[in-house]
């Protein structure tokens, strides 16, 4: 078995339709400019509230990629 070296980063993703989508929306936006990403942490989940309803969620992920 190799030995890896991980980074991690930091980002926040939103969706008006879930805390999951959020989270898809995250990772795929990421996987654009992030190679070798490997596992991410949800750190923190909020929401936007307009006229008493939930407008948005937001999720703060961390996520670790492998480091060549």
């Amino acid at each position: 078995m190799t030995e890896h070296v991980y980074k991690k980063i930091e980002i926040v993703g939103s969706s008006k339709e879930s805390v999951e989508a959020a989270i898809r929306n995250a990772i795929t936006k990421a996987g654009k400019t992030i190679q070798n990403m490997r596992w991410f942490e949800v750190v923190d989940t909020r929401g936007y509230i307009e006229a008493d309803k939930v407008s948005y969620y937001q999720v703060t992920l961390k996520i670790g990629f492998h480091v060549e």
